[in-house]
C-alpha cells in the first residue's frame, strides 16, 4: 500500500508531494519535474577530475631538448618517407634477415651468446674462439700464406682479438660463427681490466672512441636485458690516455634522460677531458618507414642520443684543431633497430671529423658488468 496516496485520497484541499514524502529518492526541481538525486560520491568524481601534471624543473629542461630537436627529427623523417625505393630496400633487407635467422645462419636474436653473462663464469679464461680468413683471400695472396689461413685458436676474454688484414676473418665460438671485419679487432673483459688497452706510445693511440654504457636504465633492469652501473663508474675511464697525440674524437651513447646528459655534460666530460661539439640523434623506424613509437611520448621517445666531443692529450693542441675543424649540430641517423641497446655502426658518419692522418685507428667500447 502506498502511503502517499492513501493521504491524498483523504484530503480534498491539499496534496503531499511524493518528492517531500521520500526524500531519499526525490529532490524538487525548478520547473517542478521528479528527478533521481545525484549521489555524493559522484559529486566527488567529478571535482576529483585529473589537471594536466605540471612539469618539474628538469621535466621542463627535457622537454626544451626534445622540442629543439622535434623538426630536425621530423624532417629527417619526411626524407625517409619520401624515399620509396629506399623504403622498398628497408622491407626487402628486414625479410632476408628474418629468413636467415629461420635458417640458423644468423646468430642475432634469442640464440645468440650473452658474452656478459659467460665473462662472468669461472670458466671464461678457458673459452676459447678459433680465427680462420677468408678462403679466396688466402687463394688471392699466394702460396706463401696458405699457412696463415688455417684456424688458430685464441682466448675469448682477455686478450685482443685482432683481423689486421684487408680482408673478413671467420670466428667460431661455442659451435656458433661471426664475422670479424677487416682491420678490426675487439677486447672482452671486465671494466678493471680496461687499462690493458692504454698504448705504450701516443702515436698508436686511438682517433675515435665509441662509448655505449650500460647506464642506469628501469626499463633494462626489469626486462633483465643486461647489469647497468651506476653513472661514478664511468668517470673512470682513461679516454685522455686511450686518445691519439693527434686526438680523438669521443662518441657517447646516452638516452633522453635530463639527468643523465646534465651529468655528461658536467661531470664526465670534464672528467675525461672531453670539449662538447655536438649532438646527433639516431631515430628508430619500423620496416615500413613508421616510427617504433610516438615522437612526442615523455618517457619512451623513439630516440637516441649521439653526444659529441674532441679529447686532446695537450689542451693546447685543441685549441688550433677546432679552429679549423667543427661537427655540424642535430645531424639525424635512422635505421631499424637491432637487439635490444644495439648501435648502428657510426663509423662511415662521422669519418670526416675524425682529427690525425688516415687511416683513422678507432676502438669501440661496450661496457658491461661481469
Amino acid at each position: 500500500m502506498d502511503p502517499v496516496r492513501v493521504l491524498n485520497l483523504s484530503y480534498t484541499h491539499f496534496r503531499v508531494s511524493p518528492s517531500s514524502y521520500y526524500s531519499r529518492f526525490f529532490e524538487p526541481t525548478s520547473s517542478g519535474e521528479e528527478h533521481p538525486r545525484v549521489s555524493e560520491n559522484q559529486r566527488k568524481r567529478k571535482r576529483k577530475e585529473k589537471k594536466p601534471r605540471e612539469l618539474n624543473e628538469r621535466e621542463q629542461a627535457a622537454d626544451q631538448r626534445h622540442q629543439k630537436a622535434k623538426p630536425l627529427l621530423i624532417k629527417a623523417h619526411e626524407c625517409l618517407v619520401e624515399a620509396n625505393d629506399l623504403l622498398l630496400n628497408l622491407k626487402k633487407l628486414r625479410k632476408d634477415d628474418f629468413k636467415t635467422a629461420d635458417s640458423g645462419q644468423l646468430t642475432t636474436g634469442s640464440g645468440e651468446h650473452s658474452f656478459v653473462e659467460l665473462g662472468s663464469v669461472w670458466q671464461a679464461p678457458l673459452f676459447e674462439i678459433s680465427l680462420c680468413l677468408n678462403q679466396e683471400y688466402c687463394s688471392k695472396q699466394g702460396s706463401q700464406s696458405v699457412q696463415n689461413c688455417e684456424k688458430r685458436n685464441v682466448p675469448a676474454f682477455g686478450t685482443l682479438v685482432a683481423n689486421e688484414t684487408n680482408s673478413d676473418m671467420e670466428a667460431d665460438f661455442l659451435d656458433r660463427k661471426y664475422i670479424i671485419p677487416r682491420k678490426s679487432s675487439f677486447y672482452m673483459s671486465d671494466m678493471k681490466k680496461i687499462h690493458g688497452l692504454i698504448p705504450g706510445n701516443r702515436d698508436c693511440g686511438f682517433n675515435i672512441i665509441v662509448v655505449d654504457p650500460p647506464w642506469e636504465n628501469s626499463s633494462a633492469s626489469q626486462k633483465l636485458k643486461y647489469p647497468t652501473l651506476p653513472n661514478r663508474y664511468f668517470l673512470s675511464l682513461p679516454i685522455k690516455r686511450l686518445a691519439h697525440a693527434d686526438g680523438a674524437l669521443v662518441a657517447l651513447w646516452v638516452t633522453n634522460k635530463e639527468k643523465l646528459r646534465v651529468f655528461v655534460e658536467k661531470d664526465l666530460f670534464p672528467k675525461w677531458g672531453v670539449k662538447y661539439m655536438a649532438t646527433h640523434y639516431w631515430l628508430k623506424v619500423k620496416s615500413d618507414g613508421s616510427l617504433i613509437g610516438e615522437l612526442d611520448l615523455f618517457h619512451h621517445r623513439p630516440y637516441e642520443c649521439l653526444v659529441l666531443g674532441y679529447c686532446f692529450p695537450k689542451d693546447e693542441d685543441s685549441e688550433c684543431f677546432l679552429k679549423h675543424k667543427s661537427i655540424p649540430d642535430g645531424q639525424v641517423l635512422l635505421s631499424i633497430p637491432g637487439d635490444y641497446s644495439r648501435k648502428p655502426p657510426i663509423g662511415e658518419m662521422l669519418v670526416d671529423y675524425i682529427p690525425g692522418s688516415e687511416p683513422a685507428h678507432g676502438i669501440e667500447l661496450l661496457l658491461g658488468n661481469c
